[in-house]
């Protein structure tokens, strides 16, 4: 079995890095062959790390960072004038060869620079997506991309994002040609703007790609689609707008259960099912958005997580470790390409 070395940048987030120290410690419990980096500054993880039991911990080690980017910070400043923040030194890890992947739950757009930096992309990819499994009607996941890495997008950028995609969701989920959607205002091929208009055609026309049309907002995860592509824009509103409603639902449903004595005794009898029936619409189950299209594995965590959440980033980084995601998308889009090629000569 291999070994797995991630990079957790444990200072990102706003709960505070003891959140990555319960998260690792938890993984590593789960995982033998697991080995985690913890980076930080060493006035704030030292303690913590005694705190824990993990300083002694023969598969973790630590590496102190000088800087820490926060939330607030812009991130091209972030790019241009500060240096060895722990982002920086989580990243550089893995552009080293020394980490198989880098997890953090800082500043996204800071991230998505010096990833972009740090690692490179992958050839005939000009920008990295920002990717997730969101929980859909059939008890799977629904892959979304882009989640808000790219406000505005060409249609060859939303071509290789579908690509990226479809890789993804092939390997880790296991699913053998992917179903691919266009996220759109309509059905018809007639809606929508000329860029989705031409991501359409061009995605029509490959044999690797199982494309099977525009889809709706309202029915993003009715299992239509394994894989739907969007900008970063229109991406981010609906994560946010499927997070928030999950939040909601569950929410009311703890409020109708505890309503009254009758529901409350109806609750305690029905509890284990409805627990079982919907736990995978909690947002801390799907935490962990990869940016895809670098030459490395970054897993960017939501900056709200909790130890539950972010076990789950580094899970989602395991699993691409395992697949060697980089390598997968890398060689799909030579294919593609080389198909592209070969139509535009015909």
């Amino acid at each position: 079995m291999r070994n797995y070395i991630i990079a957790l940048d444990a200072m990102g987030g706003d709960l505070g890095p003891h959140i990555s120290l319960l998260a690792a410690k938890q993984k590593l419990q789960q995982y033998p062959t697991l080995s985690l980096i913890i980076v930080g500054t060493r006035e704030k993880i030292i303690p913590l790390l005694k705190l824990h039991n993990l300083i002694d911990h023969s598969r973790l080690s630590f590496v102190h960072a000088d800087n820490v980017i926060s939330m607030e910070d812009n991130p091209v400043y972030v790019l241009r004038h500060v240096s060895h923040s722990s982002m920086h030194v989580a990243l550089q890890m893995v552009a080293d060869g020394k980490a198989d992947a880098c997890v953090s739950a800082g500043n996204t757009g800071a991230l998505m620079l010096l990833a972009k930096q740090a690692l490179k992309t992958i050839s005939s990819v000009s920008r990295p997506a920002l990717v997730s499994g969101l929980p859909n009607n059939c008890s799977g996941l629904t892959y979304l991309l882009d989640l808000g890495a790219n406000l505005q997008c060409d249609s060859d950028t939303l071509f290789n994002f579908a690509v990226m995609g479809s890789v993804l969701c092939e390997k880790v989920e296991q699913i053998e040609k992917p179903k691919v959607a266009l996220l759109n205002v309509g059905k018809e091929n007639n809606k929508g703007s000329d860029i989705i208009k031409r991501s359409a055609t061009l995605l029509s026309e490959s044999k690797y790609i199982n494309y099977v049309g525009f889809i709706e907002a309202n029915e993003l995860f009715s299992c239509q689609a394994d894989v739907v592509v969007t900008d970063g824009f229109s991406g981010n509103i609906a994560l946010k707008s499927y997070e928030g409603m999950g939040r909601v639902f569950l929410e009311q449903l703890e409020k109708a259960v505890n309503s009254n004595f009758y529901s409350k005794l109806l609750g305690k009898l029905l509890s284990p099912i409805l627990k079982k029936q919907f736990k995978h619409l909690h947002p801390d189950m799907y935490n962990g958005a990869s940016l895809i299209g670098l030459r490395g594995i970054v897993v960017k965590s939501h900056g709200g997580a909790n130890e539950i959440a972010f076990s789950y980033a580094i899970e989602q980084a395991i699993k691409e470790i395992q697949w060697q995601i980089p390598n997968s998308i890398s060689n799909r889009l030579e294919a593609v390409l080389l198909e592209r090629d070969c139509l535009s000569h015909e």
